[in-house]
């Protein structure tokens, strides 16, 4: 086959690929001034009413997160929270709990 058939195929491939992960150490520490009394150090909520995010997909979570700053989504903590956050902000702490490994056993 020709070059011509996969440059396209290529070149969308691209495009729909996920962010490369940023600065996962800048998000953990990010995570640790703001995220941690709700979310926990680990990213498993301390909370019943915050949600889980070790192991979250990266382009959920910023996505949930722009949704928030952008009040897209509405919560009365995460909107306000949400507010003070940069791009990269969002980025890093994306990448900090998606690489965060979860490991999941059936009950018995």
């Amino acid at each position: 086959m020709k070059w011509s058939f996969f440059m396209p195929l290529l070149a969308a491939s691209m495009l729909c690929a996920p962010a490369m992960a940023q600065d996962a150490k800048a998000g953990r520490a990010k995570a640790s001034a703001q995220c941690a009394v709700c979310h926990g150090q680990n990213g498993v909520a301390q909370m019943p009413t915050a949600a889980n995010l070790a192991g979250q997909q990266e382009l959920y979570l910023v996505k949930a997160l722009e949704d928030f700053r952008s009040g897209k989504r509405e919560n009365e903590m995460m909107t306000v929270v949400a507010k003070g956050l940069s791009d990269a902000d969002i980025a890093n702490l994306a990448a900090w709990f998606a690489s965060i490994p979860v490991t999941v056993q059936p009950l018995p």
